[in-house]
């Protein structure tokens, strides 16, 4: 097959280069970040493949500047974004024009994961670079390039990195604000991050028990970090996908939260796959689509949610963190609040997400949103009234994010929000405090009650004997 030649996108508004097996040879692939963590995994698994990977980390001001430039600004933000990293890493100069490749993902759905890429066509026709492939990475078969495909082998390396990335993002949220050391953390963090790349890297079997093994010593290793300090106020993070997960798109939230003394508290990368993949499932009650596509949707769902509990396990055996909540019990949150067949942008996962959180005692959430996302308006702002009316003393705060948004005005929202929930702790030790001198006063007794670490399990629900310790 020729390698420049040309197909019209369904669009018919720009020309489709193919990705060819002669390219793979000698062709960069820029990926765009999301998950720092995650995505580095990912990227030497593909490394290990033959291909030429390249995890861009331009970001700043000049890559929201270099969308406008050629993405009209009433586009999605994180299409604005995707689209300006790219661009901007392929104007810095760095990689040759003519052996360079873009990678970007396709759900299949229909809002905006689906849609970049016709999108990133055009921007590259406007800026003079028409000539560059642009590889659709997707299980949906939207689109297929002969240079790049994904064995089953790396489907399930895929899904140990993204195991991998959940767990280094939840331990490292519960000990950054706590650390007594400053920096014991990202030192740790990198650390386990260049470990788990080499493991990626290579081409033998990587067996499910080498990957318990390593998250049990991963799991020791962070619960020997010397921490302390009375407990902070947890604050969630929900939102689409990439504002919920960027620095570049949510103006780094996690690092301001931090600084403003509160501890972060993200669900996984994992649950939005297996959202994916649920959907998938209900697809055939609800639509009526193939049984066999449901069918394999339901064991796929099956083996993801063990794997997942399996972890959850090991985390309560090997530490004194708290675990992420099952996928498995998802779906049941939203029962009375929302429909499973609202499915566009981050549909129903969104508003189980922030009852899941409520659920975990988290009752303060940020929700990251492009601004002017119709699905996030539905799915996001259209349900904070019934949460709140269902869980009162809850916090949402509903954040736009946009190239002309201020950063200050968003970070005033979010104080705010804190204040909020600091007022109201403060109210509710005045008033255990009041209780507890009205008991000694009637002559009662109070019971102690046994310390409990911040970031810790509650004592009944510590498991008796740690294995591996």
């Amino acid at each position: 097959m020729n390698p420049m030649e040309m197909k019209q996108n369904a669009a018919g508004s720009a020309e489709r280069v193919l990705f060819t097996k002669e390219m793979k040879r000698d062709y960069t692939i820029l990926i765009p970040t999301m998950l720092p963590v995650h995505f580095s995994l990912i990227v030497e698994m593909l490394k290990a493949h033959g291909y030429k990977a390249v995890l861009l980390s331009n970001d700043g001001p000049e890559v929201s500047e270099c969308g406008l430039r050629y993405v009209h600004n009433d586009t999605c933000y994180p299409a604005l974004l995707v689209i300006g990293q790219m661009i901007d890493a392929l104007e810095s100069g760095l990689y040759d024009k003519d052996k360079t490749a873009l990678l970007i993902t396709q759900t299949g759905g229909g809002c905006r994961a689906s849609n970049y890429i016709s999108l990133l066509r055009k921007a590259l026709q406007k800026a003079g670079l028409s000539q560059i492939p642009v590889i659709s990475f997707n299980v949906a078969g939207l689109e297929k390039n002969p240079g790049f495909s994904v064995t089953p082998g790396m489907y399930l390396r895929m899904f140990y990195a993204v195991l991998y990335g959940d767990l280094l993002m939840l331990l490292k949220n519960q000990c950054l604000p706590y650390e007594r050391h400053k920096g014991a953390t990202e030192a740790l963090l990198a650390a386990w991050t260049e470990r788990l790349s080499v493991q990626m890297r290579s081409r033998g079997y990587l067996s499910y028990r080498k990957l318990k093994q390593t998250c049990r010593q991963i799991l020791r290793e962070f619960d020997a970090i010397e921490r302390g300090g009375e407990e902070k106020i947890r604050v969630g993070i929900v939102g689409e996908i990439f504002m919920k997960f960027s620095p570049l798109g949510n103006n780094r939230l996690e690092d301001f939260l931090l600084s403003e003394g509160a501890e972060v508290v993200m669900p996984g990368l994992l649950d939005f796959c297996l959202y994916c993949v649920y959907n998938g499932v209900i697809d055939h009650d609800l639509y009526g689509t193939g049984a066999l596509k449901a069918w394999g949707s339901k064991k796929i769902f099956s083996f993801l949610t063990n794997r997942q509990k399996e972890l959850i396990g090991m985390i309560r055996e090997e530490s004194s963190f708290r675990p992420m909540s099952s996928f498995a019990e998802t779906p049941g949150l939203v029962k009375d609040t929302i429909g499973l067949g609202v499915k566009m942008g981050e549909g129903w996962l969104l508003t189980a997400e922030m009852l899941e959180l409520i659920e975990q005692g988290v009752r303060n959430i940020v929700c990251a949103q492009p601004f002017g996302c119709l699905p996030n308006h539905i799915v996001a702002k259209g349900m904070m009234k019934p949460i709140k009316e269902k869980h009162p003393g809850v916090n949402i705060a509903a954040i736009d994010y946009d190239a002309s948004a201020s950063k200050i005005n968003q970070e005033n929202r979010i104080k705010l929000m804190l204040a909020e929930a600091m007022a109201q702790r403060e109210a509710q030790a005045k008033q255990k405090a009041e209780q507890e001198r009205a008991q000694t006063g009637a002559g009662g007794e109070k019971t102690p009650q046994p310390a409990v670490f911040p970031g810790q399990l509650e004592p009944e629900e510590q498991p008796e004997q740690r294995k591996g310790a």
